[in-house]
């Protein structure tokens, strides 16, 4: 099934997805990724940090943007085209993170869909804040 064309897109329109981070999926993604960095796998360095224990990678939440706009808005078929980023809090492992993207602007001769992308943890904390340029299935 095919996500939502344009024409079923509403300025306003809003779409989430919540996980958990987990010890394991901080590993996993440090090993796709190659980023080892002790701030993610290392909790005697990381103890020592800003943080003062372990942080999830900045990237691996921002992934949840993604499975929305692939997933929920518009959907399957979705080109993701544009992001940009600030990260404004560390996310932990354990937190509950919910990444909402809600639509902001639409340009229907060019099949672009601009939505805004934020991700809180469980105390409504913004973690991350941007914005995204996708390209709706046809």
């Amino acid at each position: 099934m095919m996500g939502l064309t344009i024409d079923k897109i509403s300025i306003g329109q809003s779409a989430s997805f919540t996980k958990t981070i987990s010890e394991s999926d901080v590993y996993g993604f440090a090993g796709i990724t190659g980023d080892l960095n002790p701030a993610h796998i290392n909790e005697q360095a990381a103890a020592q940090s800003m943080f003062k224990g372990r942080i999830a990678h900045g990237m691996l939440c921002a992934s949840l943007i993604s499975t929305v706009l692939g997933m929920h808005l518009p959907g399957a078929g979705t080109i993701y085209m544009k992001q940009d980023l600030k990260f404004t809090a560390p996310v932990y492992f354990g937190d509950t993170i919910t990444a909402t993207c809600t639509v902001v602007d639409k340009n229907n001769e060019k099949n672009r869909v601009t939505l805004e992308c934020i991700v809180t943890n469980q105390k409504g904390d913004k973690v991350i804040i941007g914005e995204a340029l996708v390209m709706p299935p046809k």
